[in-house]
């Protein structure tokens, strides 16, 4: 799915939402137009998507349809329709050092993480022998400008808030996670002791879904990193998506809680990590 069409599919998704708000109202679509002093074309517009409403319009739209309680949403739901959707070819463009740069505002504000993984050892636990074999093979992969070593001194760099300020961490790996070599048997055998020494740390609690966990209610899905509550990121393979509706980022938290009562914790965990180190032949100290 390209970009342009993801947002218009978002666009007529708000429009529906819109529609139905129209409807429980009562009011008809000329009956709306007129109340909003708008010509009366706007209305059938704006809920088949071809018009981008502005956030007077919706706060119109929530007042004539006694809807109030749900402009905030509608706010959030409109402003994140253009930027939800960026293909990594647009955002890695001029090379991968841009990507790594463009969420550091988010990170420095952000008091409260919380990350559920998958598929790879999340970004600031990971070392730079891990950063770099990751961001060559997507270099290379995307066939993208060679920065590689300066997108690897931003990632390694913004791995300080980890140890200075007001930030938690709260990290979820699916055990599978520990056995995905990344960079050959070394550096994962490095990367999986130094994520023994991160979970030490006081602001970090760090849950592995084992294996054996009963899935039935809630399989793995796709990794996600909450801030605070302000807004999700996700990782796909063709974009990253965007999200800062609050409906939305609540049931990523909600999934965040549920995936938290599967994992283990403490000492568990740190014998599932140990597990996964042993074949790769790594001495521990």
């Amino acid at each position: 799915m390209s970009s342009s069409s993801s947002v218009q599919q978002a666009r007529e998704a708000l429009g529906k939402r819109l529609r139905e708000i129209r409807k429980d109202s009562g009011l008809t679509a000329r009956e709306l137009a007129f109340r909003a002093g708008w010509h009366e074309s706007k209305c059938s517009r704006v809920e088949t998507g071809r018009t981008a409403p502005s956030d007077d319009d919706l706060g119109v739209w929530a007042l004539h349809c006694d809807a109030q309680d749900q402009l905030a949403d509608l706010i959030a739901t409109a402003r994140n329709i253009d930027g939800a959707y960026v293909e990594w070819r647009r955002m890695e463009r001029s090379g991968l050092r841009r990507a790594q740069e463009s969420v550091l505002p988010l990170w420095e504000r952000t008091r409260n993480f919380r990350a559920y993984s998958s598929w790879l050892i999340p970004g600031p636990f990971q070392t730079r022998a891990y950063i770099e074999a990751l961001l060559r093979a997507i270099r290379d992969r995307r066939a993208l400008p060679d920065d590689l070593e300066a997108a690897v001194q931003v990632r390694v760099d913004k791995q300080r808030i980890l140890y200075s300020g007001p930030h938690r961490f709260a990290v979820l790996l699916e055990e599978s996670v520990l056995r995905h070599r990344i960079g050959g048997a070394d550096t994962m055998a490095g990367q999986l002791g130094h994520l023994l020494s991160v979970a030490t740390l006081p602001n970090v609690s760090l849950g592995v879904i084992p294996l054996s966990a009963d899935r039935t209610a809630l399989w793995p899905v796709e990794d996600f990193w909450v801030f605070d509550e302000a807004q999700v990121n996700v990782e796909l393979v063709s974009a990253f998506l965007t999200i800062t509706q609050p409906h939305e980022i609540s049931m990523y938290a909600r999934t965040f809680a549920n995936l938290a009562e599967l994992a283990v914790y403490g000492a568990p965990a740190r014998a599932l990590i140990r597990a996964a180190i042993d074949p790769l032949g790594w001495s521990r100290p």
